[in-house]
């Protein structure tokens, strides 16, 4: 059996025209789908029931014992943090801004890892995006800014840019052109057809100088801003300047770099000077593929994006403060709830130690690094693939993932909502 036109829950790009081949209630083919989308529906192992950890051993219990042994975590904790949520639903993560609420814990999405400084830089000066429909039919010059699409997106630009006709582009490989921006060559860079190697840290001063350039005021630039030569950066402002519509795209590459949050305010004014001449558009390359869905659900629900505090009984956002790599460095959660994430493979080694001494509850279909600092683990349905459920794509369109074969595995939804309950009980209780 062959089902059609599924969301591919990986990145931000939620593909939607996957074929997907069953037999015998198991996936057994992967049509459309990039090297990442067919790593993940046809990847077989996973972990069977919830696990509890007693000294070095784990030992598998049910799933009503580990709802109440994760209830009895986090009842007693003073500050629990809970962390990830990007790798999931908006349903489920709807529930667990409420149980964060019921606790007055802390709770925070993968931004804070990842584009937290693209919503600052945002926040500060507005974000001229569009669809990436409209970029697909209309843009004839893209921007890769910090990123390499062709590896981490890989079929961003066969769907929406460089070998993507659109309805304004009926060849649009030979009509787009593609600069590609970044401090070494990659695959992206090697197709492009102007690749600015700028220096280590940068981005701000290309910005700044591109930006004196759009307005006409070449004088003030020197011969070379940050390993760029001026006759370089003049031809990009032309490239730029004579497009009928631009996209810039940008990924860590930027967010991440000298300047953080700066970088994407300066990018984004870049944006509006080159719109004083043309048509410009921004976007991030969101990674996580409801990464974006995290941050519209908790906004909508706290009015902050990701790192929301509540132990004041009021939402509190203070980046650097609130964000959970800089709790856990300071050692101030006493208990940590981590929903489809792995923190313990991308954290700062201070922050995974304090995981090593705190109770750990990890809700996650499969093992990764997190599972070993775990004291109980409990998988759950895979969204998008066992279970349907709302997400963002990385230009803000909520699509609604399928369910595409049946499982004997709880939601996470599931779970959150009942671990919720038994807090609940226990507290009626007393």
């Amino acid at each position: 059996m062959m089902k059609k036109n599924v969301i591919c829950p990986f990145c931000g790009c939620l593909c939607d025209d996957l074929g997907i081949t069953i037999e015998d209630g198991k996936i057994t083919g992967v049509d459309n789908g990039c090297s990442l989308a067919k790593a993940k529906f046809l990847r077989k192992e996973r972990l069977q029931s919830p696990v509890i950890r007693r000294g070095n051993e784990t030992i598998q219990t049910g799933y009503e014992e580990a709802v109440t042994y994760a209830a009895e975590i986090l009842n007693n904790a003073q500050r629990p943090l809970f962390f990830g949520w990007s790798g999931t639903q908006g349903e489920a993560q709807a529930k667990g801004v409420h149980l964060c609420m019921l606790l007055g814990g802390v709770i925070d999405n993968t931004s804070s890892l990842c584009h937290g400084p693209s919503i600052m830089g945002i926040q500060e000066v507005g974000h001229p995006g569009c669809t990436l429909g409209q970029v697909k039919n209309r843009a004839d010059l893209i921007i890769y800014w910090g990123c390499n699409p062709l590896e981490s997106h890989p079929r961003h630009m066969s769907r929406y840019t460089t070998y993507a006709d659109g309805f304004f582009l009926k060849n649009a490989f030979r009509e787009r052109k593609l600069i590609v921006v970044d401090v070494r060559k990659t695959m992206s860079s090697d197709i492009a057809d102007e690749f600015i190697q700028i220096e280590q840290g940068g981005d701000y001063a290309v910005l700044s100088a591109l930006r004196a350039m759009v307005r006409g005021e070449d004088e003030i630039i020197p011969d070379m801003v940050s390993g760029v030569s001026k006759s370089q950066l003049k031809r990009i402002v032309e490239m730029c300047k004579g497009a009928k519509f631009g996209a810039l795209f940008f990924g860590l590459g930027l967010t991440m770099s000298r300047h953080k949050y700066k970088n994407i305010r300066n990018a984004v004014e870049l944006t509006e000077e080159l719109s004083r001449h043309t048509k410009f558009t921004i976007s991030p390359m969101r990674g996580h593929w409801n990464v974006y869905g995290a941050n519209e659900v908790f906004t909508w629900m706290t009015g902050y994006p990701y790192a929301v505090d509540f132990a004041k009984g009021i939402p509190f956002y203070n980046p650097g403060e609130t964000t959970a790599a800089d709790i856990l460095f300071r050692k101030e959660c006493d208990a940590l709830m981590i929903v489809s994430s792995d923190p313990a493979a991308h954290m700062p080694k201070k922050c995974v130690e304090h995981m090593a001494n705190i109770p750990v509850i990890h809700i996650d279909p499969h093992k990764n690094c997190t599972s070993f600092f775990s004291d109980i683990q409990i998988p759950v349905a895979i969204t998008g693939i066992e279970a349907s459920g709302t997400a963002y794509r990385m230009d803000g369109v909520p699509l609604r993932t399928k369910k595409i074969i049946e499982t004997d595995f709880p939601t996470d939804t599931d779970i959150i909502s009942r671990i919720y309950e038994k807090i609940q009980e226990m507290r009626n209780s007393v």
